[in-house]
């Protein structure tokens, strides 16, 4: 895994490529699931979505191994 990516000469972590890809991803199932009106199973909506975006997070970086 490489830990900086460079963008037309810019170097970036690519830890904050992830987390941008997390939250993109966080934000649309947050819209999904208001939609269907799945917040009121839960508890405690910022506490859930925190939760959701580092699983997220986890994911995408687990998979960025076998993307680059």
């Amino acid at each position: 895994m490489r830990y900086v990516i460079d963008i037309y000469g810019v170097l970036v972590p690519a830890l904050l490529l992830w987390i941008i890809v997390a939250y993109i991803l966080s934000a649309i199932l947050r819209r999904l699931m208001h939609r269907f009106d799945l917040y009121r199973l839960v508890w405690h909506r910022a506490l859930f979505d925190f939760a959701i975006f580092v699983c997220l997070l986890g994911g995408v970086v687990y998979l960025s191994e076998y993307l680059s």
